[in-house]
């Protein structure tokens, strides 16, 4: 298992994956061996369709220009649900993506074959390859960010259910008196509404409104980003607010996992995504409340891991996407 580097040189059979999150984008020329050769990074945050799809294809763009070489395709991880009958983004909480064309779109935009999945599906698909859900037969994830996307493999075969739209674990409901989930979202109390990036955001900020000595009170005094990688530094650092919000986002995790470890009996759970970046500060609760209230059988089956590619699994899943369909169309 071998999580990517970079490296000076410049590598020969190269595709580019995209992962499109509702915040930012991130991409990388991506080789065989899933070594990164070249990373960049976007905000995408408020923008409208044509500015996104301008936006991504400048990602693609600049990459392709810093290569200097060949580029086979491009893979994009999406958070959208995916209509594969007609394909199609078919709707999304935090994009304006709904009924685009996508694949197609990016095709015309950059010139290059592309393919695209949901960004949840390629983490997954990233990590059964060759990270924490190597060889298992039976593996879901979360991946938490902006939202809180999910996908589910078994017998190493992403399940996309009966029109594509399969594995929006972030949406099932775990407090029916919970807040809002969001834009595009008819649900309340949705596990997204609880441990995505926003939710810890908007937890830590209530924390250091109620505690403005602690450290975090401060920073929020000092107009500081009051986002997960300050949150997790500070939880690091002793801080009992921002550990309080990490513990009881692990929780929360706990909860939905509980019931996910129920209905799937998994070998594996997968936590992906930028607020996993908080790494055992939310994974130890997680699993204490999963030994709590799940079934036994199941819950001392399962494993729960931190995604070996961090962040960056979305992006490789893509890259995957993108080699393994170049194959196909080369072997049919």
């Amino acid at each position: 298992m071998r999580a990517p580097s970079i490296v000076a040189q410049v590598p020969t059979e190269c595709v580019i994956g995209v992962d499109l999150g509702g915040t930012n984008l991130f991409a990388g020329v991506i080789d065989s061996e899933l070594v990164v050769a070249r990373r960049t990074r976007r905000t995408v945050a408020g923008l409208e369709l044509s500015g996104l799809l301008d936006e991504i294809a400048g990602a693609v763009g600049e990459l392709r220009d810093e290569l200097g070489s060949g580029v086979d395709a491009v893979g994009y991880g999406i958070p959208c649900l995916i209509d594969d009958e007609h394909a199609l983004a078919a709707s999304s909480v935090h994009l304006p993506l709904a009924g685009v064309a996508f694949a197609e779109a990016m095709s015309e935009r950059t010139g290059l074959p592309s393919f695209v999945d949901n960004d949840a599906n390629l983490a997954l698909l990233a990590e059964h390859r060759n990270g924490a859900a190597q060889g298992e037969r039976v593996a879901l994830m979360l991946t938490l960010g902006t939202g809180v996307g999910g996908a589910i493999m078994t017998g190493g075969e992403l399940y996309r259910g009966a029109q594509g739209a399969a594995g929006e674990l972030g949406h099932m409901t775990v407090d029916p008196d919970g807040p809002d989930c969001g834009p595009g979202c008819p649900g309340r109390g949705c596990l997204e509404a609880w441990i995505s990036g926003s939710a810890l955001a908007r937890e830590a900020r209530a924390a250091a409104q109620a505690d403005p000595a602690g450290a975090l009170g401060r920073a929020l005094a000092q107009g500081r980003e009051i986002a997960g990688p300050l949150v997790s530094r500070l939880a690091g650092e002793g801080d009992a607010a921002a550990l309080g919000v990490l513990t009881a986002l692990g929780e929360w995790l706990g909860v939905g996992l509980a019931s996910l470890v129920n209905i799937f009996n998994p070998d594996v759970i997968v936590i992906g995504g930028g607020v996993s970046g908080a790494g055992e500060l939310i994974l130890e609760p997680a699993r204490r409340v999963v030994a709590q209230r799940a079934l036994a059988m199941p819950a001392a089956h399962v494993a729960i891991r931190a995604a070996s590619f961090g962040a960056e699994a979305g992006m490789l899943g893509a890259a995957l996407l993108a080699r393994e369909s170049i194959a196909r169309r080369v072997a049919a």
